[in-house]
């Protein structure tokens, strides 16, 4: 019987635990770890490709992650012409200020954000009914969890083909590998600071991907500077399932709608099957 073939040193070392019995039978583009920048020395963060991902290789690599261990990324840049490919190649990123994303409640992050970004502010250039108007019918109500759509397809199918969706559309992205359980945890295992505008720790986010994974069948496919994107294999397929998921993207990303749809029932209308969820942090 031929064994699998072993990681790579430059793989093991992503792990904090032992590599004993992971394989990676899916041959690499040339690439490197790359450390934190403020953890110079220490145990690397992710390994990134040198050049953009080749078409096709993001999927053979999701397939291969239970025995790899190694969960697929398809990285952006902070632009086009960046030169130092932030923030991943010049290694902007934390992961050792980022806790755990199982020591936090998704339900009650979503609602502790609602509340917040629900209430007036000092700096709020909104009118109270204004305000109101955005989050409507809600308001400041938080409306709890979404009940789930039926899924549509399968959630590693819808991954695959956003990955090469993504792939065709923006075809500088690099290829990242993050040592990590699921997709979820691969942004806190990499020390993405994205959304730091709103919380400095990527594991809370991570707690709330988690959930859409079980709920949704949702998949980390793309990450950027302060982007994210997501496969769906249970997307709604009417405007009241839409508004209810939609409540829960304003609550883990109110900036989709502040500088985007402006009002949740027309966000909730791009929501409608739609098998990609994309997010981005001012």
């Amino acid at each position: 019987m031929t064994s699998e073939p072993p990681l790579p040193a430059e793989l093991r070392d992503l792990f904090t635990d032992s590599t004993d019995g992971r394989s990676l039978a899916v041959g690499l583009p040339p690439g490197r770890a790359v450390v934190s920048e403020e953890e110079e020395g220490g145990r690397p963060a992710f390994w990134l490709s040198d050049k953009p991902a080749p078409e096709g290789l993001w999927a053979r690599l999701h397939a291969e992650h239970a025995r790899s261990g190694l969960w697929p990324l398809l990285l952006d840049a902070l632009d086009d012409d960046d030169e130092e490919y932030r923030p991943w190649g010049n290694g902007e990123v934390l992961p050792g200020d980022m806790s755990s994303p199982g020591g936090h409640d998704p339900a009650k992050l979503l609602a502790e954000w609602w509340t917040d970004y629900t209430a007036e502010n000092d700096d709020d250039s909104l009118t109270p009914t204004e305000r109101l108007a955005v989050t409507a019918p809600y308001g400041r109500a938080w409306p709890g969890l979404s009940p789930v759509p039926p899924a549509r397809i399968a959630p590693d199918r819808a991954a695959d083909g956003l990955a090469e969706q993504l792939l065709a559309g923006h075809t500088s992205m690099r290829l990242g590998l993050v040592a990590a359980p699921r997709g979820a945890d691969a942004l806190t295992a990499a020390g993405w600071t994205g959304p730091m505008n709103y919380t400095n720790d990527t594991a809370e986010v991570s707690a709330v991907l988690r959930s859409w994974e079980d709920r949704f069948g949702a998949r980390v496919v793309g990450l950027g500077f302060a982007t994210l994107v997501l496969s769906i294999s249970s997307p709604p397929a009417t405007h009241a399932e839409a508004l209810t998921i939609a409540a829960e993207h304003f609550a883990f990303c109110p900036d989709n709608i502040w500088q985007g749809a402006e009002t949740l029932s027309a966000y909730a209308e791009r929501l409608i099957n739609d098998h990609s969820w994309a997010f981005w942090w001012d």
